[in-house]
């Protein structure tokens, strides 16, 4: 066998495994029916928050792991696409939020003079926000320099991958659906909107509680993302005008300068979601070590680096 893991998936959950185990010694293979660029990860907002995951402890091991992590990356924000940026979730408050906000520093609630019209609580945060298309590159840099390894392939069966290595890493998010077969796995659609920046500088997300409506202005390097939505179990990856004109128009009612800002892209997302997501191991016919890393939904930025490290142990035990 000329790999010791198979990991079967490039998004930003495949990636980040593949990196973590690549730097540990291991020989690592990528496979995947998408290339990075192709993938959900691409598309993604890339703040850092726990958002819509569980189970609640877990999460926020997973998440302050890769806070952590991407704290360090955003030294070097040319390279790797990594930014501290300051910014508000609006309509929250810190005990709402879960254990893990004990461990962002300088986290707090908002003053009232910090939040935008219309909403009476909010937090204030210093946060990783990733510029995707960059921070993917970053990633298949490292794990080249470490010795991995991408192929394009698809992957009907894991068993497949699991006759080339002993440990096989089942990132496929969405993917696993159909392949594990796993009917928990479902999407949930994320529409956003991209313009030219008018002059925001920090991040802004909030959500209503009653319909369940997400508003979010993530500034970025290439413009600024405008959220969005999130419609469980839709497959649809065409872009709606009239959300798209729905999204402006929230977002403006916050900043009024996006309204005539010009429009440089429209995506569609589909987040993987499970609840709970998945991180366990198992065995595949013929004996490989099967590791289920997959259903993170919309914060699989969020909690990569926790679930990637996680991830290592489990192939460590193994040589135990």
């Amino acid at each position: 066998m000329a790999d010791d893991v198979i990991v079967v998936g490039s998004g930003v959950i495949g990636l980040t495994a593949a990196v973590v185990l690549a730097e540990a010694g291991r020989r690592v293979g990528v496979w995947s029916r998408e290339r990075a660029a192709d993938t959900t990860s691409a598309v993604a907002g890339g703040l850092w928050w726990p958002y819509r995951i569980e189970p609640e402890e877990a999460v926020a091991a997973w998440s302050l792991e890769s806070f952590r992590v991407l704290s360090q990356l955003a030294a070097r924000p040319r390279e790797t696409g990594v930014r501290m940026v300051d910014g508000t979730h609006a309509s929250t408050a810190p005990e709402e939020q879960g254990p893990w906000t004990a461990g962002v520093p300088g986290l707090r609630p908002a003053g009232p003079g910090e939040l935008p019209a219309g909403y009476g609580h909010g937090v204030r945060a210093r946060t990783p926000l990733v510029d995707m298309t960059a921070y993917l590159g970053h990633l298949q840099h490292r794990l080249a320099a470490a010795g991995g390894t991408v192929t394009d392939r698809d992957v009907p069966d894991l068993a497949e991958a699991g006759r080339a290595a002993p440990v096989v890493v089942n990132c496929t998010g969405l993917g696993a659906r159909a392949l594990v077969p796993d009917p928990l796995v479902h999407p949930v659609q994320g529409q956003v909107v991209v313009v030219e920046n008018p002059g925001v500088d920090e991040w802004l997300a909030a959500e209503n509680h009653g319909t369940g409506e997400i508003l979010y202005v993530l500034p970025q390097p290439y413009g600024v993302v405008l959220g969005g939505t999130a419609r469980e179990h839709v497959w649809d990856r065409t872009p709606s005008p009239g959300t798209a004109r729905s999204i402006i128009s929230r977002c403006a009612r916050v900043h009024p300068r996006l309204a005539g800002a010009r429009v440089l892209a429209h995506r569609v997302g589909l987040r993987p979601a499970r609840s709970p997501a998945r991180l366990e191991t198992g065995r595949l016919p013929g004996g490989a070590r099967l590791i289920h890393n997959y259903g993170h939904g919309g914060a699989g930025v969020t909690v990569s680096w926790g679930c990637a490290l996680a991830v290592a142990e489990l192939v460590a035990a193994e040589d135990d």
